[in-house]
């Protein structure tokens, strides 16, 4: 008896084992098959390209400091594509087609973004369904004009012109215009840079025709040439507008 009841309860263990295991393939099928199909979803693959211009002329930023984003509603998704601005101007995106909405942050960028009637940052419609190749147009508060560098003497010579955009209530003044060099093409402040020079907004006397000097630090390894631009900082802003980036023989 005792015996009879140990292999009925061994025939109960094992079936509740099979009935167990039918349950659990039973729930993870499904979920296998859900992530198979995520995971055959194609990857994006139309390519947004973008440039900032002002009346076609492309608008040069620090490099990595201004930012963009792309919201395309509907997904479940509520959080936005972001990225940053090349120093040229020029931000890119890998997209699914479909219709994004395209904005720069409120309070980034030496330039003035469009808002809405309430005062709040507007943003720029772009339906994607295949490769787009968009110019975003911008007013910046200043633009650097003529920018021409020269090496002598273990120096770097740049002179340039300033001209001032906006100038109605929205206008901003110069706080300080920096002249920077660097090893390679990426130049800007903080490690951007090898050496540069600086010239605070009292000691501009003259807006249409500045000129400014920086000494070439030992390069190693050498190197005959330098990349340099001119930047200018403008009071309550904060980032900083820029002149194309040159390459100067040595």
């Amino acid at each position: 008896m005792f015996d009879s009841r140990i292999r009925t309860n061994h025939l109960l263990s094992e079936n509740m084992k099979n009935i167990l295991s039918y349950i659990v393939i039973a729930v993870l099928l499904p979920a296998s098959f859900i992530a198979c199909k995520k995971d055959n979803y194609d990857p994006p693959q139309s390519l947004l390209t973008a440039k900032l211009v002002y009346k076609g002329e492309q608008v040069n930023v620090e490099y990595n400091q201004v930012p963009f984003q792309l919201f395309q509603f509907g997904f479940g998704k509520v959080g936005p594509i972001a990225s940053t601005v090349n120093q040229d101007g020029n931000f890119s995106a890998l997209l699914f087609d479909g219709n994004y909405k395209l904005t720069i942050p409120a309070n980034q960028g030496p330039f003035i973004w469009k808002k809405t009637a309430s005062g709040a940052q507007d943003s720029l419609s772009v339906t994607m369904k295949g490769n787009q190749d968009l110019d975003i147009e911008v007013t910046p508060y200043f633009m650097i004009r003529s920018a021409k560098f020269a090496a002598a003497s273990n120096k770097v010579t740049g002179t340039f012109s300033i001209e001032k955009i906006v100038t109605d209530a929205n206008a901003k003044n110069i706080e300080r215009v920096n002249l920077y060099i660097n090893k390679t093409q990426f130049v800007s402040t903080g490690d951007y840079n090898i050496a540069s020079s600086q010239l605070t907004a009292d000691q501009i006397t003259s807006p249409a025709a500045v000129t400014m000097t920086v000494n070439v630090p030992a390069i190693s390894p050498a190197q005959n040439y330098v990349f340099a631009r001119v930047g200018l900082k403008i009071a309550g802003v904060e980032d900083m507008i820029f002149s194309q980036v040159e390459k100067i023989g040595l």
